[in-house]
């Protein structure tokens, strides 16, 4: 506590100044705060200007005649620690990021300088014996407080007195700023709202009852109040708070800490309540039920049934299951899209309908935008959640309640979304992915010898570049390559177009994800190269790739085309009926899907790109034909209108001048009219005629909406240990339709 500790900051108003300047941004800010209503008249929830915090910030500024008008802008702030050096451990550092509230959610998950560090926290260390200390700790916090205060003290002036600022879109307004939404996981809580550990930073609850509806929720007033009327011992005991310390929010206006605490997905939820206690928990009963040696023959099931899963876009593989060493976030993410099936049968009902519950409060919170009929959904995922986690205690694995920080702030997320909107785009997996660019990669350039001032030197070196860059795009002289910028002037010359990639090889895997373009509900179109080892005459082709019915259902195929609004199916037509064909036909391997998608990720307009597979030999060595969603029915809302199929074939062919791009489709059935009971998911079976053969037919792409993720229904049984997950869609009676293979399938077909 003698040392002298070097903060190293920063001017935070001058890289807001950058920020909001930044003309990458122009389409992506909100200079003023609105209430964003759908078509059903119900309120949204999406980025932080459409909440109530922006909303109420903005009148209390407007009540005062000098700030009336101004633009309010919210300073989104977060810390996290990280570690450098995993193999001795002794590389740590405490960056501190901050983000205009005005940028939407996606400019502030996108790689640029929508989030920048602003400082790195001094980290005191100390010998074992006096870390525990309380003359230390107290050290430890006041000047981590201290800290913070001096990191935006640059702003504060500009909290109560407007300031002309520049925006993305070149207009120049006066502008209000103001403490926003601090995002930090519960550690980092503690500290900032200088709490107990073990008691909730938003509400009074007590460690042992967190989730007491009785609880009130805190605030600086009443936590000053209490201060100043009880003794330190009675704020630890009954109240959970620290009086040795003040948070760094007191001295600046409109700021309460308890408030501006965000959701955090990453930790609280992924990370959290899912790996850190469903997963381990569910690990725990198998050994109290079956004893240890059974128990791990049935986590080795587990783990085959994670590993057989069928291949989907966009979803990482588990060739060896969940057994890996250190998790990560994506880990989690992935593993959380498989592993309800791989449990059912070997885990009681109960603890299945908790994981449910669980993964729908998880994938309602993850999405882009919420409305108030999510936030009931919401609120009822919780509900069923709180009730059958009793499994867990009924069962001996938790003693006598289940009262746990992180699971407890699952009960102040529909709070949290009304104040700050979606969670996305507030949540720590932010700052831990600004983590590899800010410090572990300015790192690895590092001597290791002071390496933080080299560090600083790289980002200030980064962010200059950037900036070029960026003014340098603007001039449009980054356009090209400088053989194509001299050749120009050249005449007739016309430079090529760049290739998105799309079609011209079968074996890209990597070309899911985002996508621009205009807003469309769904978008279907086969790979620009047809592939060119199948026959072009169609007998030759049906007995290429052993389908002896795709004549017949091409011919049904052309029928309907041509008389769409007969009033008699194809199927009940003699086939002597139906056009002839006898054109050339090509095959494709593949197929793109672009669709809307505001629930994951996605690119201008809100747009999805995925990829189809329909390849007898992918990647050389097994046979891939991924499962999609035929509409059959636009008006009907989910699986009402939707038809599984497997793609064994996508071709295209022309009749009387016209083309039809076609795929040639195994269907699957629904088991039921509702989705199954215990695990919420629709379970479908394959369709046979009477003949034993598979129920088949050709549709139009247009006809596809996306693909989908089926999982065989494992039962109690034991899969074999050398079962390959491409045998998957061929060896099951019946397979689950995953809702939770992407947040869109989450939404659309549930």
């Amino acid at each position: 506590m003698t040392e002298t500790y070097e903060l190293c900051t920063r001017d935070a108003r001058l890289v807001l100044h950058n920020q909001l300047a930044t003309p990458a941004f122009k389409n992506q800010q909100n200079t003023r705060p609105y209430r964003q209503f759908n078509k059903a008249g119900r309120r949204v929830y999406s980025n932080l200007m459409s909440a109530d915090y922006a909303w109420n910030q903005s009148d209390i500024i407007a009540e005062d005649p000098h700030t009336h008008g101004a633009m309010y802008v919210p300073i989104v702030a977060g810390s996290d620690k990280t570690t450098c050096s995993v193999a001795t451990g002794h590389q740590e550092y405490h960056p501190v990021y901050m983000s205009p509230g005005i940028l939407t959610n996606t400019a502030r998950r996108g790689h640029s300088n929508s989030v920048l560090p602003v400082a790195f926290l001094p980290i005191p260390k100390t010998s074992k014996k006096h870390r525990r200390k309380p003359a230390y700790q107290k050290f430890c916090r006041q000047m981590y407080h201290a800290c913070l205060a001096r990191v935006f003290d640059p702003l504060k002036d500009g909290m109560t007195t407007p300031e002309v600022v520049r925006c993305a879109d070149g207009h120049f307004r006066r502008a209000i700023y103001g403490l926003g939404p601090y995002i930090a996981d519960y550690p980092e809580q503690v500290w900032l709202c200088a709490i107990v550990q073990g008691w909730c930073p938003k509400c009074n609850a007590r460690p042992e009852d967190l989730d007491n509806p009785s609880a009130r929720r805190r605030t600086a007033a009443k936590t000053e109040y209490y201060i100043n009327t009880f003794d330190p011992g009675i704020l630890w005991d009954d109240f959970g708070i620290r009086a040795d310390v003040v948070p760094f929010t007191h001295g600046f206006p409109r700021a309460d800490i308890h408030q501006l605490i965000s959701p955090d997905l990453l930790h609280q939820v992924i990370k959290g309540t899912f790996k850190d206690h469903i997963v381990t928990w569910v690990n725990e009963y198998l050994v109290l039920e079956h004893g240890e040696t059974a128990a791990l023959a049935i986590i080795e099931d587990i783990d085959r049934r994670i590993a057989a899963v069928p291949a989907f876009p966009g979803l990482r593989r588990f060739p060896d299951g969940r057994d890996f060493t250190q998790w990560m976030g994506d880990d989690s993410k992935a593993l959380m899209k498989v592993y309800l099936p791989a449990i059912v049968g070997h885990v009681p009902d109960a603890m299945v309908k908790c994981l449910a519950a669980f993964l729908d409060f998880c994938y309602i919170a993850r999405r882009n935008a919420l409305d108030t009929t999510a936030l009931n959904d919401l609120d009822n995922a919780l509900s069923r959640f709180h009730i059958h986690r009793q499994i867990f205690i009924d069962t001996g694995v938790r003693d006598t309640d289940i009262s746990l920080p992180r699971q407890h702030s699952l009960k102040h997320y529909i709070r949290g979304i009304r104040l700050f909107s979606s969670p996305n785009g507030l949540c720590s997996s932010i700052t831990e992915s600004k983590h590899i660019k800010a410090v572990k990669e300015p790192w690895r350039r590092s001597s290791r010898y002071k390496a933080l001032r080299q560090m600083l030197r790289t980002n200030q070196r980064m962010d200059k570049m950037a900036a070029h860059r960026q003014m340098l795009t603007k001039k449009g002289l980054m356009v090209g390559s400088t053989l194509s910028f001299t050749e120009l002037p050249m005449e007739g010359y016309e430079p090529e177009p760049l290739s998105d990639g799309e079609g011209e090889a079968d074996d890209q895997d990597d070309d899911n994800g985002p996508v621009d373009g205009p807003k469309v509900m769904s978008f279907m179109e086969l790979a620009r190269t047809a592939e060119r080892s199948y026959p072009k005459r169609l007998p030759d082709l049906a007995a290429h790739i052993d389908q002896p019915l795709l004549l017949p259902l091409v011919r049904r195929f052309l029928y309907d085309q041509l008389h769409p609004n007969s009033n008699i199916p194809s199927s009940d037509i003699p086939l002597e009926q139906c056009p002839q064909f006898e054109g050339r036909v090509y095959v494709y391997h593949s197929a793109v899907a672009r669709f809307y998608s505001r629930s994951d990720i996605c690119g201008a307009g809100g747009m999805y790109r995925e990829r189809i597979r329909s390849n007898p030999n992918w990647r050389g060595e097994y046979a891939r034909y991924d499962t999609v969603l035929v509409e059959t029915n636009a008006g009907l809302p989910g699986m009402s209108g939707l038809v599984v199929g497997r793609v064994k074939l996508f071709f295209a062919l022309s009749h009387l001048g016209k083309r039809y791009p076609c795929a040639l489709v195994e269907w699957l059935e629904r088991v039921g009219d509702e989705p199954d009971e215990l695990t919420g998911m629709w379970i479908v079976k394959p369709e046979y005629l009477g003949n034993g053969r598979r129920s088949m037919a050709v549709v139009h792409i247009d006809c596809i909406a996306r693909s989908t993720h089926l999982i065989g229904v494992y039962g109690s049984g034991f899969l074999p240990e050398d079962f390959h997950f491409s045998f998957t869609l061929d060896a099951f009676r019946s397979y689950y339709v995953n809702k939770y293979g992407d947040h869109h399938s989450h939404q659309f077909v549930f």
